[in-house]
């Protein structure tokens, strides 16, 4: 092995193993510090920086500056190959044995590589630095000018990003965006970016994750991780929201009900959709969509129609709209989804398990299957349904991508095939080229990401407590999946009224959390699974699995899966077997739940027929309504559903729009409180 040069390549120093893996694979890192230990290849180092090497078998490889993608090698590989990274491995062990690593002195620049200033120090770490120093002409220079203008087009629009700084325990400066993450694992380097989506698909990707460092920078320099808005009309005077339009066409629906609209919407709804699609409105894209095939599927008398669902949906462009345009009170990207991208192709991928779900609707059977995605601590859904009466059992036989609902449901998926959509849906692409294996998971969950794994239950009340309204927050299928440790389970009790089993667990501080699972035809297994689990019949319980939420002051979770001593227990695919659960009590609703309940049955009952077809007796059940609300101290809740009452009469117009949005946005809100 020759001496090193004196031009130092301090880019391809500071790229560690976890690095190389992310920038290529694992696999291919191992093979290539195998070899590597066998026969190093000849190391040199041109005067422009160019890394050079020989390996023993002839094979010749070059790493000029600005990135893997820059390499070149001799043999017949045409992607980057393991003698690109046994020439930066190489290379580093050459630096190492000099003793030079320690101090690699000045490290001259290419023009991609310079800042074009000294990075702003956030002190969030031992050598922090910025990404936001990287000037425009870099970007360009490394994207292209066609991407530059492609993320310009999302910039105008807005997009939401979290910046994470680097730190002592994390030195990589990482964005997630709606779309992908990116991470910049070398300082002051664009030539070693990565990101989750396909190469070439989204590298607008990097302009977009550079800006949002910028504005990091200058609203919250001090921060290790703050949430920003980047871009997006000014719209200083609140006066609009870009969905106006398809409010009108929303307020039709609301005007005739399901009953009368009759089948000349469709073309208006599709019109409304492709305008929505052209300005990267995400979230009133896809309600727009569920609110059309709900008329859909009222047409066809399909059991797939849900009059609450349908009020649900015009309720919510409605708040949308709202939480846009008061004074500028929340993210426009955050409320309207701007920054998202409709399809993300990924690269390859691990995504572990957490559980599924098994519904029914008519003849209908869908399961959901939830994966987190550790390398941006969010929860992915792989949704698939099949017509018949099928249970969770049979349904866990049934095959998806090449292998079964059972074995993906209790694995490790390690794929190079997923497409996510901006909804947080994944699927799996059955193409010959994509790889996907499934490996059986043991429920440990430990690994996975703070934000995914509550350790103390308390603290998951707070963060619940700090949500928006459910109806402007992101439409993130999985948004409230989380992995909850056990430390104790304290009761199991079955209410047969209600077919469901309510638990009590605590955490290591002893806060408590009730785990409530209700049985359904589609899975009939899954109390019984349950109640199996959490009494210790197969070991103790470590983990569950499930979707949180408050009720009465409490965070209740609705179990996908439970970790019990190194086996995952999957209930909604559990056969059915002869039922031993006792009696629980504890049927009915609160006094307060019942009025809210009966008040929401009455506000959808106007999406349903609408407002010009209402009985005549409608207002004086609002106003019965709301005095039932005044007994239980719910007087603004009553006053709204009073409201709605005096705007009703032959020909309601646009205030009893609004009076029935205040009304029904007032009985949701407290229900979600409740």
């Amino acid at each position: 092995m020759s001496a090193p040069s004196a031009t130092s390549r301090g880019d391809l120093l500071a790229l560690t193993p976890d690095s190389l893996a992310a920038l290529t694979n694992r696999g291919l890192v191992k093979r290539a510090t195998k070899e590597l230990d066998q026969a190093a290849p000849a190391v040199i180092v041109d005067g422009d920086g160019t890394v050079r090497g020989t390996f023993p078998d002839g094979t010749a490889a070059s790493l000029p500056r600005g990135g893997l993608d820059a390499g070149a090698c001799s043999c017949d590989a045409t992607t980057i190959c393991r003698h690109l990274v046994g020439l930066i491995l190489a290379y580093q062990r050459q630096h190492t044995a000099a003793g030079l690593l320690a101090d690699p002195g000045p490290q001259p620049r290419s023009p991609i590589d310079v800042p074009s200033a000294a990075p702003p120090n956030t002190g969030t770490g031992p050598a922090a630095w910025s990404p936001g120093s990287f000037t425009d002409e870099q970007l360009t220079s490394r994207v292209g000018a066609r991407l530059m203008a492609a993320a310009r087009r999302v910039e105008r629009a807005g997009y939401l990003a979290r910046v994470r700084r680097p730190t002592s325990t994390d030195p990589v400066p990482t964005v997630e965006l709606g779309s992908a993450t990116v991470r910049f694992l070398v300082p002051h380097d664009l030539g070693f970016v990565h990101t989750d989506a396909v190469a070439d698909t989204r590298d607008d990707v990097l302009a977009l994750a550079v800006w949002a460092f910028r504005v990091a920078d200058e609203r919250a320099p001090g921060l290790a991780e703050v949430r920003v808005e980047v871009g997006g009309p000014a719209n200083d005077d609140g006066s609009g929201s870009g969905i106006e339009a398809t409010l009108l066409l929303a307020d039709r629906v609301l005007r005739d009900g399901a009953v009368h609209v009759g089948t000349g919407i469709a073309a208006a709804v599709a019109e409304q959709q492709q305008a929505l699609d052209a300005v990267g409105l995400r979230w009133p894209l896809l309600a727009l969509g569920d609110l059309a095939d709900h008329l859909t599927a009222y047409r066809e008398r399909s059991a797939r129609y849900r009059p609450d669902t349908l009020a649900g949906l015009i309720l919510e462009l409605h708040a949308r709209h709202r939480a846009v345009c008061n004074g500028g009170g929340s993210l426009r990207a955050l409320v309207l989804g701007t920054d998202e991208a409709a399809e993300t192709p990924l690269r390859q991928v691990r995504l572990d398990s957490l559980g599924c779900r098994v519904s029914a609707v008519g003849q209908q059977r869908t399961v959901e299957i939830f994966h987190a995605h550790a390398e941006t601590a969010t929860v992915l859904v792989l949704r698939r349904s099949w017509e018949g009466e099928a249970d969770g059992a049979a349904l866990a036989r049934r095959r998806i991508a090449g292998t079964t609902v059972d074995a993906l449901a209790t694995g490790n998926v390690v794929t190079e095939s997923a497409v996510r959509s901006a909804s947080r849906t994944v699927r799996l692409a059955t193409s010959r080229l994509a790889q996907t294996t499934v490996n059986p998971s043991q429920g440990h969950w430990d690994a996975l990401p703070k934000a995914l794994v509550v350790r103390d239950i308390g603290a998951l009340g707070v963060e619940l407590d700090a949500l928006p309204p459910r109806m402007v927050r992101p439409r993130i299928e999985a948004e409230l999946v989380r992995v909850v440790t056990v430390a104790d389970v304290l009761t199991v009790n079955y209410s047969p009224g209600q077919q469901r089993l309510d638990a009590v667990i605590v955490d290591a501080h002893g806060t408590r959390a009730t785990v409530t699972a209700t049985h359904t035809v589609a899975a009939p297994g899954r109390l019984d699974a349950v109640a199996a689990a959490l009494n210790g019949k197969n070991g103790r319980v470590r983990y569950v699995s499930g979707i949180v939420h408050r009720s009465a002051g409490a965070v209740v979770i609705d179990p996908l899966a439970l970790a019990v001593d190194g086996a995952m227990v999957v209930p909604d695919l559990a056969p059915s077997v002869a039922s031993h659960l006792g009696f629980g009590g504890g049927d009915e609703p609160s006094q307060l739940v019942a009025a809210l309940q009966e008040s929401r049955t009455l506000l959808t009952t106007v999406a349903h027929q609408g407002l010009l077809h209402l009985p005549a007796t409608y207002p004086d059940r609002l106003l019965g309504a709301a005095r039932e609300l005044t007994k239980v101290g719910l007087r603004r809740v009553a006053r709204a559903l009073n409201g709605f009452a005096g705007t009703l009469g032959s020909d309601p117009g646009e205030a009893a729009v609004q009076a029935w949005v205040d009304a029904y946005l007032r009985v949701e809100v407290a229900l979600d409180l409740c």
